[in-house]
């Protein structure tokens, strides 16, 4: 492989880039925003716009919402031999592809477990994905070549792959990344109204557990609608656990001891398993 583009510029695509510049690839960077452009061409990740030839690989590096429609019209375009994504959920964005009519058998889905609260061109790194897993999810359609190619890409990224179907693929990351970054946002907005005082007594505790709530909340957004049955699931659970606490700090609040000892059971119980 000796070429690559990358349609979208964020976090997320540009760290792809310089990590390919740094292995000696010819990378072009494509987004719709020339900001985002040019602040990846400052740090060295590419040249910005389209290729002169079609390029060996394009990863499409765009909201899970947007995904269908970039790679369409990339793929009418000729941009690649093949192509690849990193969007973090993958079966309702490939039915999306497919109706949209995009070239499936020349597309892998991927997804590099690896990320930042921060976001935007500046956040990225080349080493960002180093020794990270890096989830691929082909079909029994997809072509080697294809495979083959983005399977390089993950080891000049330093990552390790990993193939997953793409239900389990999302279920898996409702449990480990959607579902903990929408509590992390509601623990944190329950500081939205606090005073000197008390911002004095956040500890690191506070802060790791709300630290990815400073993610940008469009794109979680979409993030979320893209996978919102697997979430509302992991979420329903919670809820049920969230709702056992609640009664038994309530108990614990009693005066009668018998309430009191059952609160603390549960309680215990929650804590334990946790």
């Amino acid at each position: 492989m000796r070429s690559i583009a990358v349609v979208g510029t964020g976090l997320i695509g540009t760290s792809v880039a310089l990590a390919a510049r740094s292995r000696g690839l010819t990378t072009y960077l494509l987004d719709r925003s020339s900001l985002a452009v040019g602040a990846a061409v400052a740090l060295n990740a590419g040249i910005a716009g389209p290729p002169p030839e079609p390029v060996d690989l394009a990863v499409i590096a765009v909201p899970p919402a947007q995904l269908a429609t970039v790679l369409k019209e990339q793929q009418d375009r000729g941009l690649a031999r093949c192509y690849t994504d990193v969007v973090s959920v993958k079966a309702r964005t490939r039915l999306a592809a497919a109706r949209a009519g995009c070239d499936l058998s020349r597309f892998v889905g991927g997804h590099p477990m690896a990320g930042s609260e921060r976001s935007g061109p500046f956040a990225a790194a080349a080493d960002l994905f180093q020794g990270r897993n890096w989830v691929l999810t082909p079909s029994p359609s997809t072509d080697r070549q294809a495979i083959d190619l983005v399977l390089r890409l993950v080891a000049l990224c330093g990552a390790t792959p990993v193939l997953m179907e793409e239900e389990d693929h999302d279920r898996t990351v409702a449990l480990t990344s959607h579902a903990p970054h929408l509590v992390a946002s509601l623990l944190s907005a329950r500081l939205e109204s606090i005073g000197p005082a008390t911002a004095q007594l956040i500890g690191q505790g506070l802060r790791d557990t709300t630290r990815i709530a400073g993610g940008s909340p469009g794109l979680w957004t979409d993030i979320l609608g893209a996978n919102a049955v697997a979430v509302a699931e992991i979420l329903d659970g919670f809820a049920q656990d969230l709702g056992r606490a609640l009664e038994a700090l309530e108990q614990l609040g009693s005066e009668d001891p018998e309430h009191r000892r059952g609160g603390e059971r549960v309680l215990g119980e929650l804590l334990t398993r946790g």
